[in-house]
């Protein structure tokens, strides 16, 4: 039997993280370097990336960046290709990447849920098409881990039809792929977050409306009562079940979803 340091040890490992400079991105991108792999964090912003990379770079771990946008596939293209170049493979896929504008249906134009669409489900598409046709061709297996959310289980809010309308679509996705890869020892998993206080959430709440009087910090208590363990989540607290799902320990799953956020679907 293998020791459990060693299921979790990803020394030789490639990982690339879309969306991986902030956020639950960067507590994914952070967890697997930390756990061993050489780490590509995939975002739109080049500056982001680099400034990532290199807080990741100075505790003594690899992580490069290159500037992608997953609803191009031709940028996609230039992800892998220059992964492969850089460190040989891709052992480790993170679908991560992903936006949430507050918008109710009745004021939303067809080009909010087009941007929605293609980021979110479109981009998971495109990742995991040039990724996992590179696994499949190296005949050593893979890992592919999608970021879903509990909105692909259950609304979170109004104004995010299109958001969740993207994350259904990922779930899936993710069963059906899993399906698809099985034969070629690739494992396909999702994360579904609750609410994790990330820049996004944060930036969110500061131009979403609230009631004349009331403070943001109690908006935020008042989310975080809702949930059983009365708080809300961190980016860590993804980065560790990724990293899970990334090694040996998870050696029996494919097509399953994790369900992370602190016990919100209970209620």
């Amino acid at each position: 039997m293998e020791k459990l340091c060693n299921m979790l040890n990803l020394s030789g490992k490639t990982a690339i993280v879309t969306g991986g400079s902030s956020g639950i991105g960067f507590g994914i991108s952070y967890r697997l370097a930390e756990a061993g792999a050489n780490v590509v964090i995939a975002n739109r912003t080049k500056e982001e990336g680099i400034r990532a990379a290199k807080e990741i770079t100075k505790n003594g771990w690899k992580a490069m960046a290159i500037v992608t946008d997953v609803s191009i596939e031709e940028s996609v293209k230039n992800m892998v290709n220059r992964t492969v170049e850089a460190y040989g493979e891709v052992d480790i896929l993170v679908n991560n990447a992903g936006v949430y504008p507050l918008v109710p249906v009745r004021e939303m134009s067809l080009a909010d849920f087009e941007k929605v669409i293609a980021i979110n489900l479109k981009g998971t598409f495109l990742c995991t098409k040039y990724v996992s046709e590179r696994m499949v061709e190296r005949r050593k297996g893979g890992r592919i881990i999608n970021i879903t959310s509990i909105d692909a289980l259950h609304p979170s809010s109004v104004g995010l039809a299109h958001y969740d309308a993207s994350k259904h679509g990922v779930w899936g996705f993710t069963k059906n792929i899993a399906l698809e890869l099985a034969p070629y020892n690739v494992w396909v998993n999702a994360v579904a977050p609750g609410g994790i206080m990330t820049p996004g959430v944060q930036k969110l709440q500061q131009t979403t409306p609230i009631p004349s009087g009331e403070e943001v910090e109690k908006v935020l208590k008042g989310m975080a009562q809702r949930i059983p363990m009365q708080r809300l989540g961190e980016p860590d607290d993804i980065g560790k079940v990724v990293v899970f799902l990334a090694s040996d320990m998870a050696s029996y799953m494919t097509g399953s979803q994790i369900v992370v956020d602190g016990g919100l679907l209970l209620m």
